[in-house]
């Protein structure tokens, strides 16, 4: 019978691993996306989109299933769902790999203020002016809501969900961004302060770059914890390996 890889997707690197593992013989891959999305790019092999039901629905999916193998490839900040696959993967015994791509590493001359999540970095702008870069995404912006001293710019995909900040104007855009534009962006809304995620990759790290050159306070939400006793691989040659379809 054919293996069957079950990856939970949603990033850049879920898809390039999806390819990679559909283009070799005799295996199934099927993604799975959470479906905030509404318009994914292609993707190879079986696509499933919605929620499992927790832990336990997830562990019966890859039994009736029979699925031989699961890769959690979704954001570095989706940690609900990264408990839930380990979990399954403990309680049915299929083997899991975590991919996450390296975090970003501050340089030199980034003025970078750390924080372990949205509400600190919300406690923290205070201390800048009074116009905010938000890229954190279309989720958390309750965080911020109560904050109607500040002018918020707020990019996302999609539309992000309330509640937001009363004086917020949304940017609706996909990256990968250049240096160039997100130079122009910061002068174009004369930004005070960037908040942004610890996301990682490449396709949104030109905002950090930009920052850099302007001297711009940068806000950075620290990534979660994966689960106790699970580690990660950082790219699609590792998690094959990882997985027996490559060189270790």
């Amino acid at each position: 019978m054919s293996p069957h890889v079950l990856i939970l997707g949603g990033t850049t690197e879920g898809r390039e691993l999806a390819a990679a593992l559909a283009a070799l013989p005799g295996v199934r891959v099927t993604t799975s996306l959470a479906g905030r999305v509404t318009r994914p790019g292609a993707l190879s092999g079986d696509v499933r989109v919605g929620g499992f039901g927790g832990a336990a629905g997830l562990a019966a999916w890859l039994r009736e299933q029979r699925v031989d193998a699961l890769v959690d490839a979704t954001h570095p900040f989706a940690e609900a769902i990264t408990a839930n696959a380990a979990q399954a993967a403990s309680a049915t015994g299929v083997p899991a790999v975590v991919m996450r791509r390296p975090g970003w590493q501050p340089g030199p001359e980034d003025r970078w203020h750390l924080v372990p999540s949205l509400a600190a970095a919300a406690d923290l702008l205070p201390r800048f002016g009074p116009r905010v870069f938000l890229t954190t995404g279309r989720i958390g912006l309750a965080a911020f809501a109560h904050l109607t001293d500040r002018h918020f710019v707020v990019r996302s995909v999609e539309p992000p969900e309330p509640p937001m900040p009363a004086h917020t104007e949304v940017l609706l855009a996909r990256g990968p961004f250049t240096v160039d534009d997100e130079t122009a962006l910061l002068r174009e809304y004369l930004v005070d302060v960037l908040v942004t995620k610890d996301s990682g990759g490449a396709a949104t790290a030109a905002k950090l770059t930009a920052a850099r050159g302007l001297r711009l306070p940068v806000v950075v939400v620290r990534r979660p914890s994966l689960p106790e006793g699970v580690t990660a691989v950082p790219d699609v040659p590792q998690a094959l390996a990882r997985l027996g379809f490559g060189p270790s």
